[in-house]
């Protein structure tokens, strides 16, 4: 693995898969917290719709097509779930089946094309490049950003309804809070694929809720064990030949069932 370092897109696959695992981890929480599991799954079925028509359009470079996308789904399931007072549920059900019909449709219609649905559904981590990096830094950097926002959004998540009471724009964070998950989502794709994005969203949060006191607490040890399911996923990739998207998964998923276990004999 220390010699696999030195080559360059072993560095932007470890890179990106850090930044993608920090900001997974971050926004995972209110995911989780919030029960939007369902949501997660809505939105990565929503950039299959955003790959396929940059596929249909011959643009190899789908991320930049999918991320306006899956932004405007994620901001359209917010204002639909709104306006007409629907379950949220209900909401993300259709988006999710217009997306994906509309991927299906656009991918049997596209012309020949250099990329790998394969990869784009289960993660290509070591075809990520340069651009991807950059990519993925500008989400990092957005995300931080947003730091200040993470009272008000932990405030909505608790109470709503004082939080808005409190005069706090809840419609309006919640709108932001669905635009930074898509854009997550989207710059997950190439690290896990669209079909495993979910899991990346939910497993580190839900593995610090078992353990920790406190939501900030389970933010942050939820970012941690993001970062360490990236590093170990990539390491047992490596050394037992694996995909490395699934391979992160399990990782991911091994560390939430040694919490599980660890929390019922506390």
């Amino acid at each position: 693995m220390l010699e696999a370092l030195t080559m360059p897109f072993v560095q932007y696959a470890l890179m990106a898969g850090l930044m993608v695992g920090l900001l997974s981890a971050y926004f995972g929480v209110f995911v989780v917290q919030r029960g939007l599991s369902f949501m997660g799954n809505g939105l990565a079925h929503a950039a299959f719709g955003g790959v396929a028509l940059a596929l249909l359009a011959g643009w190899d470079h789908y991320l930049w097509v999918a991320m306006p996308y899956t932004i405007a789904v994620g901001l359209g399931i917010q204002y639909v779930q709104r306006r007409t007072r629907m379950s949220g549920d209900t909401v993300i059900g259709i988006f999710f089946a217009v997306s994906m019909a509309l991927g299906i449709i656009f991918l049997s219609l596209r012309r020949d094309t250099s990329v790998d649905a394969w990869a784009v559904l289960f993660g290509d981590i070591l075809a990520i490049t340069a651009g991807d990096v950059w990519m993925a830094g500008g989400a990092l950097a957005t995300g931080v950003a947003a730091l200040p926002m993470w009272r008000r959004w932990a405030y909505a998540t608790f109470d709503p309804e004082l939080a808005q009471a409190d005069r706090l724009r809840v419609e309006r964070d919640d709108y932001l809070l669905a635009g930074f998950l898509a854009l997550t989502i989207v710059v997950a794709v190439k690290v896990v694929g669209i079909v495993l994005i979910a899991a990346l969203l939910v497993i580190p949060p839900a593995t610090a809720r078992l353990l920790a006191p406190t939501f900030l607490a389970m933010t942050l040890l939820s970012m941690v064990l993001g970062l360490a399911g990236v590093l170990a996923g990539m390491a047992a990739a490596w050394h037992f030949d694996l995909p490395t998207g699934p391979a992160i998964i399990l990782v991911q998923a091994g560390f939430f069932f040694l919490a599980a276990i660890a929390r019922r004999r506390g």
